[in-house]
């Protein structure tokens, strides 16, 4: 039986009891704890399920003992066999030693250990939290030591086979190492209990004991002290509950303060222990901690009475209650005291309530285990003759939602019925061959683990069924016959015997116990020993159910839920993935969703990946850095007021992140600033007269130290930024504020020193009577990741970088990006005694994740379609957990399984090795970058400094990141990444991503001169902004987009010094038209477009592309129109470039003179003409090239996803993010209080009234456009009618 402990101590030292009393460390015990306890058995010690023969009896299985046939053999070899020994007693078992039968070929290769006290409800011993096998023997004679990782204390051991040498039998000796165990116990009926009173001032407490019930609730400790405060521990659903309480007097109320455990109503010892360390209790249920946080009540609380097993206390005697302790307890111990000691010797200080005994009665229940999906039993069912009822009843605990319980058929009729679990819930079916006669349910939730009892009586036209000892459902039919005479739970045999049981549900995976037959019990001995009944895959005389939710392995608030093989974790609104909610979904920082491509908005950000800081939202300000902004509750300009009571102004920060993140941001940050301003009339700010501080700020971690320096000064130079720079208002005074001017002034600058930030605080003092002051504290703001960036270059197969050994037991995730020329290569490596972890490139299509936790070797591999030695930057992100093993190489994923009942510790213990491998083979020959272990960045630039053969960092990042600049931006490497350069874009923003446009009136005017010599290469298709005049162009690269619903109406218009242009129009059908007259002497060509109607306020995509005589024209996404010029193709001395309205003057064709003048109402965007820009020169860099007339509105019309003219910027919004959704998406309009919530409907009713009125206002201007247009036509018809323009749509 394997030994759990429970301790309830407020001290530090596990201890456990010596023969003689005393209390002995661990240590000391394990150096003598390995006496053999075999070999002087006698034979009544030993039993096994069968034996070949009387000389290969279980009396002659010792270790280097030849008596008999040398060791023991089954009759059968099967893994339905067994080798039980007894010590005599309680012992503490610390190794077992295995070896074949002597002089044969019969030894085991595998086997499973059970343990037990009483010779019934074995435990199976585990490893690692896991029911894996246990190595076994190569040959005969060799004698193979197995050492528990875990102690156990039990009386009787069990040996399964379950694997032996192919060529031979089952053939066994055993050796036992181990020592003598002493224990005190008692014994509690559910009215009895023990009452302790601690001398006056033991302020240390230490409380530990084991315990063993088959109750899932009861009072286990109860600990009461001044002020009607006391802490309980008590049982309830097999779990064990912390209770702080005031004035309580049971488990029934009460704060609970910490949950641990599961299933400790299963028969088997377990250890608790309590402990108070500072101001923490630390509670303990077997080997797992809990540290919670000593409730203020309670800082100064200590225990006045202790009472185990029921609320008692010396003025209140405790009565038999349900809810009170059944069970035993064992080495209790409050600090040095054995309790049950001083019970046993009448010690004054404890008293003894009940019938307390002094040693464990248990009572023998024998639980059957339905392990997998061929487990059944078959019994033999008899009707009571008087009745001809038949009472089945039986209780069953299980994690499974559904499984068979029971089926039978009937006597004389083909019916048949079924008791099995759906949905968590019992039904109860009975079925003819064609149809369902019958359907009831009872219950919920009985997959919870608990046990749960059923009885089902059926015969004499009657059928009833209660759950729970409930009152039973009842149902009276004539239809009702009687059973036959075989009944089958959990599942049915296999098909060769399959024709008297069906299963319409799955195999029950559960314990079932107390199962009788018309209330005769069952006797699992005789079935176990084929005496009674038959059966396959199960385990009698133990309920081999375990928890795999406790302790949770779902990390980060993620939940568990289970079934009998496996678990779940449920990661939804975690922000973490993988099947133990490991992996984070988000980037560590803005830089990182600068280089996926992604433009500013909010986005979450997870600074420490998969480590414990959750993810914050935050905005990324994205320009030629990635700029994190995180904002606090007050960045506006704020006015102080003047009080003759108050002397000073306190104001506090509190910002949108938590302290860690706040914390790490600025770690992990090249540079982070923060603005700090004071606005001043006869105000000081920093000093009096007498030089005495007036005002400080507390920066840093919270709560902040104090810093005496102001924006843009040094720390502790007690400064203003003027004073660092000699130019206060007044010389004798370090801040323009100290001054005592009578005007407006200010000091004001950045705080750029990361110790000192950000600002938890201000304290300002220098407000008077008569003084008036303001105060700004900006958004703390960060650029740069270290991390991001962090990277080395191997040069050499033989180089490498060694970093300490990586601890990742439970989860291991490996993430970095990598680029190489090479073929293959060892990215990463780390090895144990038998443990290891390796990623590597395999081949340019396939890289392999391989590690062996002590299960056996396991790779996971991912082939790519691509190759990956394109020197360009590939994302690998590796993850090993309980349950699976993952691989991720760009957007290509693989995964495996991890085994369900196996090992689960990584246990390395070498140097971690990056770039190579412990044996200088396989090296890898390129970059790494961004190397993180379980969300820790690993410094490869510092350990490449002092490394031979590596070099620190990786040039050449424009390969990977080029196609992020659209819109013909270039790509500039930078020292850490890349920007790009938009200046021969129409577009801007970081990827020239943001389309520049602007809205146009009817007497809006752009022209952009070109003036200055320059000389055409003529094979250089696409010009910069820069061109000037004097030049001969054999094609142009045109592009446009607008939005108008005038017609006709001039787009675009380019001249030369020569009388020669190039025209792009709508004419009056809205259809668009390009006129070409590159000869002063010839007539214009006009190439008209055959998509109809642009004129309709939507948003038109153009491009024209001239090379020699041969035109395209392109609108949208329609296809491309070839036309063919049929005069001159040279293009000669560019002069000018209009947008909007022209003058008449320069108008070289009469028939645009009259149509320039009507000007261009409606939206241009993104301009181009071989590179020259003239909109977004006018917009963002006006100078002497560009003359504009008339109103010019910047805005976002020439948007595709613009619903607002005059947003600055278009970011996309998505809701709190859910597993569908894409993680890296901006998020905005992020509400994360009331406060913050009613703003926002206030919001939305202030724009939805706007809306409104624009709408009104646009119908008037609309129809008063309408009359102005057709006052137009009506005052110059001439003017339009006489230009030449086709009339054909």
């Amino acid at each position: 039986m394997a030994f759990h402990s429970i301790f309830i101590v407020i001290r530090l030292d596990l201890v456990f009891s010596s023969p003689s009393g005393f209390l002995i460390h661990p240590k000391n015990m394990h150096d003598v704890c390995d006496s053999p306890l075999v070999s002087n058995l006698p034979h009544s010690s030993f039993q096994s399920s069968s034996q070949m023969s009387g000389s290969h009896g279980p009396v002659y299985a010792k270790v280097n003992r030849r008596e008999g046939a040398g060791g023991w053999s089954p009759l059968i070899s099967d893994i339905y066999q067994w080798l039980e020994v007894d010590l005599g007693r309680r012992t503490r078992i610390m190794a077992v030693a295995t070896q074949g039968r002597y002089g044969s070929s019969d030894w085991l290769t595998a086997y499973l250990l059970m343990f037990s006290d009483t010779g019934h409800n074995w435990r199976q011993h585990r490893q690692e939290e896991s029911f894996g096998a246990l190595p076994g023997n190569s040959n005969a004679d060799t004698v193979v030591h197995y050492k528990l990782e875990q102690t156990v204390v039990a009386r009787f051991l069990r040996l399964i086979p379950l694997a032996w040498n192919p060529n031979g039998r089952i053939g066994l000796r055993l050796e036992i190492y181990g020592c003598h165990y002493a224990s005190d116990v008692a014994n509690f009926d559910g009215g009895s209990s023990v009452l302790y009173r601690p001398s006056v001032g033991s302020s240390p407490m230490s409380i530990s004991l084991n315990l063993k019930t088959p109750m899932n609730f009861g009072i286990l400790l109860h600990a009461g002290g001044k002020g009607e405060h006391s802490l309980t521990l008590a049982l309830e659903k097999g779990k064990l509950l912390l209770f702080h309480q005031h004035g309580m007097t049971s488990s029934s109320g009460g704060h609970v303060l910490s949950t641990m455990g599961s299933l400790l109503d299963d028969q088997h010892w377990h250890h608790v222990k309590l402990e108070r360390i500072d101001t923490h209790l630390n509670l303990t249920v077997d080997k797992n901690t809990q540290h919670v946080v000593i409730p203020a009540d309670l800082s100064y609380w200590d225990i006045q009475w202790l009472s185990l097993g029921a609320v008692h206390s010396p003025e209140r005697k405790s009565k038999p209650h349900k809810k009170n302790f059944n069970g035993c307890v064992e080495n209790l111990h409050y600090n040095d005291l054995n309790l049950i000691d001083m019970a046993k010797k009448n010690n004054p200080q404890v008293t003894v309530v009940g019938n307390v005994t002094f040693s464990c009665a248990e009572s023998i229940s024998v639980a059957v285990t339905f392990t997998d999906s061929q487990s059944f039993l078959k019994l033999p069912g008899h009707t009571t003759k008087a009745s001809g009822l038949v009472v089945i009843a039986l209780q069953f605990r299980t994690w499974n939602e559904k499984g068979l319980l029971l089926t039978f058929n009937f006597l004389q009729q083909q019916r048949t019925l079924w008791l099995y679990l759906s949905d968590a819930r019992l039904q109860l079916q009975i079925n003819d061959t064609t149809r369902v006669l019958l359907k009831l349910n009872k219950g919920s939730g009985l997959n919870d683990g608990q046990w749960h009892s059923v009885e089902l009586s059926c015969g004499q036209d009657q059928l009833s069924m209660a759950v729970d000892k409930e009152k039973g459902t009842t149902t009276h039919s004539a239809g009702i016959p009687q059973p036959d005479g075989q009944l089958f739970f959990g599942g049915c045999p296999p098909l060769s015997d399959n024709h008297k049981c069906k299963n319409p549900v799955t195999t029950f995976q559960g314990c079932m116990r107390l199962v009788t037959v018309n209330k005769h019990p069952v006797d699992f001995i005789k079935i176990h020993h084929r005496l009674l009944g038959n059966y396959s895959h199960l385990h009698i005389d133990m309920c081999g159910i375990t928890d795999r939710c406790s302790p949770s392995y779902c990390e980060h608030g993620g939940t568990c839920t289970q079934s009998w093989h496996t678990f779940h974790c449920n990661c939804s609104n975690s922000g973490y993935r993988g099947a133990t909610c490991h992996s984070s979904r988000y980037e560590q920082s803005c830089e990182a969703y600068k280089h996926k491509g992604k433009p500013s908005g909010h986005y979450y950000v997870d600074v420490d990946g998969s480590g414990p800081i959750k993810p914050h939202l935050m905005y990324c300000h994205m320009t030629d850095r990635a700029w994190m902004v995180i904002k606090h509750n007050n960045s506006e300009l704020t006015p102080l007021h003047s009080s003759t009571e108050r002397k000073q102004h306190t104001v506090h920060f509190h910002y949108a992140s938590e302290e860690e993140h706040l914390a790490l941001v600025l770690i992990q940050s090249e540079h982070c600033e923060q603005e700090l301003s004071y606005f001043c009339r006869n105000s000081r700010l920093l000093n009096k007269a007498d030089s005495t501080s007036l005002s400080w700020w507390f920066g840093g971690r919270a709560p902040g130290q104090i810093q005496t320096h102001w924006g843009g000064a040094l720390p502790g130079s007690q400064q203003c930024a003027c004073g660092l720079q000699n130019n206060c208002l007044n010389s004798s005074v370090q801040c323009n504020c100290d001054a005592d001017s009578e005007l407006w002034t200010n000091d004001s600058g950045l705080l750029t020193h990361k110790e000192t930030l950000p600002v938890q605080s201000l304290v300002l003092g220098g407000i008077q009577p008569g003084s008036e002051a303001s105060y700004k504290v900006g958004p703390l703001r960060c650029h740069g990741d270290k991390s991001f960036w962090n990277s080395a270059l191997f040069d050499k197969e033989t180089s490498y970088l060694h970093f300490p050994t990586f601890h990742g037991e439970l989860n291991a995730d490996i993430s970095f990006l990598f680029k190489t020329t090479a073929s293959c290569g060892v990215f990463l490596e780390n090895l144990g005694i038998k443990d290891f972890i390796r990623i590597e490139l395999r081949s340019p299509f396939e890289v392999i994740f391989s590690f062996d936790v002590g299960n056996g070797p396991l790779e996971v591999r991912v082939e790519t379609n691509f190759s990956m030695n394109d020197n360009r930057w590939h994302s690998v992100r590796a993850e090993r957990n309980v349950k699976e093993a993952t691989l991720h190489v760009d957007d290509v994923q693989a995964k495996q399984e991890a085994p369900s009942d196996g090992q689960i510790h990584l246990q390395l213990n070498s140097q971690l090795f990056i770039g190579g491998t412990a044996s200088r083979q396989k090296g890898f020959l390129g970059c790494i970058r961004f190397l993180q272990l379980n969300g820790i960045t690993l410094d490869l630039d510092k350990r490449a400094r002092i490394t031979p053969g590596v070099q620190p960092g990786c040039p050449g990042h424009c390969n990977s990141y080029r196609f992020l600049c659209q819109n013909q931006g270039l790509c500039v490497e930078g020292h850490n990444g890349f920007y790009c350069d938009c200046s021969q874009s129409a577009y801007t923003g970081t990827f020239c991503h943001k389309v520049i446009s602007a809205y146009f009136k009817s007497t809006t005017s752009i022209k952009y001169t070109l003036k200055e010599p320059y000389e055409l290469n003529q094979n250089h298709s696409a010009l910069p902004s820069s061109i000037f005049s004097k030049m001969t162009l054999r094609g142009e690269n045109i592009s446009l987009n607008f939005r108008t619903r005038q017609t006709p109406a001039l787009l675009l218009f380019v001249n030369s010094f020569h009388r020669e242009y190039i025209a792009l129009l709508i004419n009056r059908h809205g259809g668009l038209e390009v006129w070409y007259k590159l000869h002063n002497s010839r007539d214009v060509e006009v190439f008209k477009s055959s998509t109809s109607n642009l004129a309709d306020g939507r948003l038109h995509v153009v491009a024209i592309t001239r090379r020699g005589d041969s035109i395209s024209i392109q609108i949208d996404k329609s296809n491309s129109e070839k036309f063919i010029l049929t005069s001159d193709v040279e293009f000669n001395s560019l002069n000018s470039i209009f947008l909007g309205r022209a003058r008449e003057a320069d108008m070289i064709d009469m028939d645009l003179a009259r149509l320039a003048i009507l000007g261009f109402t409606g939206c241009l965007s993104a301009v181009d003409f071989n590179s020259i820009t003239p909109l977004k020169e006018a917009l963002l860099h006006p100078d002497s090239h560009v003359a504009i007339t008339g109103p010019l509105t910047e805005s976002n019309c020439g948007s595709l996803f613009s619903t607002n003219p005059q947003s600055p910027e278009a970011t996309q919004s998505l809701p709190d993010p859910r597993p569908s959704l894409d993680p890296s998406q901006p998020l905005v309009n992020y509400i994360k209080s009331d406060t913050a919530l009613i703003g926002g409907v206030i919001a939305v009713v202030i724009v939805i009234i706007l809306s409104a009125l624009a709408i009104i206002t646009r119908i008037t201007c609309s129809r008063n456009e309408t009359y102005r247009n057709t006052d137009v036509k009506a005052s110059q018809p001439d003017v339009v009618n006489d230009v030449h323009l086709s009339d054909e749509p």
